[in-house]
């Protein structure tokens, strides 16, 4: 971390995603503030990149924009901020109880909205040196049809859309906002789904390329996404990260 590197808050910093992303960022320089609700954790991961560290609930509007806000005043910008938070329900529509729903859509969906909205008053609004990147999480559920995923994929569709019109909100002060559609990580999230051999074995033959993707595949976007000097012309894009699921059918 550098005094004068790049600002990026990541809310959810501690996950399967968020801790490599942290790591990474901060190994190139960036100044790093995290959010997440376990505090252990949290204070763990702060001290060895040396971020700035905030337990909050990414469920809490307030207190979404009460971290963006702080790392705001802490170092004067923030260029960058990422939503980890998610989770995955497998279940058929009939199934699918209504708490259940609002849990995945507020999970999913709410928390990236309400990053969006924070990031988007705290960035700066003058396009040289200005602007800064929002970028998403979304999911190959939320662009290609797969069964037992309707939750799931109403809430990540919906992240999609959210991309594109804030992207055309935010355009004029230079803000870009983006998302990453994964296809099945090797994540505590995803643990069960690749708890044995044979079940990793069926998912990774669903994926083109052979195998299910690891935490640093979706780094590497992340970190492009966010880097004005990589991507600073691309904006309201969900980039496909999924070993070619979505588009590719294996032979």
């Amino acid at each position: 971390m550098t005094s004068d590197g790049p600002v990026y808050v990541l809310v959810g910093g501690t996950g399967g995603i968020g801790a490599p992303l942290a790591r990474r960022l901060a190994g190139e320089g960036a100044r790093v503030v995290l959010g997440a609700r376990d505090g252990d954790r949290l204070a763990a991961l702060a001290g060895e990149i040396g971020a700035r560290a905030f337990t909050l609930d990414a469920t809490d509007a307030d207190a979404v924009s009460g971290l963006v806000s702080a790392a705001a005043e802490a170092h004067g910008r923030v260029d960058g901020a990422v939503n980890l938070v998610g989770s995955i329900l497998l279940k058929p529509a009939h199934a699918t109880s209504p708490d259940e729903l609002d849990e995945t859509l507020t999970l999913n969906l709410k928390t990236a909205f309400y990053l969006v909205r924070a990031a988007a008053r705290a960035m700066p609004s003058n396009k040289e040196p200005g602007g800064g990147s929002i970028v998403l999480l979304s999911s190959v559920a939320g662009r290609y049809g797969l069964s037992n995923h309707e939750a799931i994929a109403a809430a990540k569709a919906g992240v999609e859309g959210l991309v594109r019109s804030a992207a055309a909100t935010y355009a004029p002060k230079g803000i870009r906002v983006n998302a990453v559609a994964p296809g099945l990580v090797r994540t505590p999230l995803a643990g069960r789904l690749v708890a044995t051999e044979q079940a990793e074995a069926a998912s990774a033959a669903l994926h083109p390329l052979g195998r299910i993707g690891e935490p640093e595949d979706l780094t590497d976007a992340l970190a492009f996404l966010l880097d004005r000097g990589r991507s600073g012309w691309v904006t309201g894009q969900t980039l496909s990260v999924d070993g070619g699921f979505a588009t590719v059918r294996p032979r």
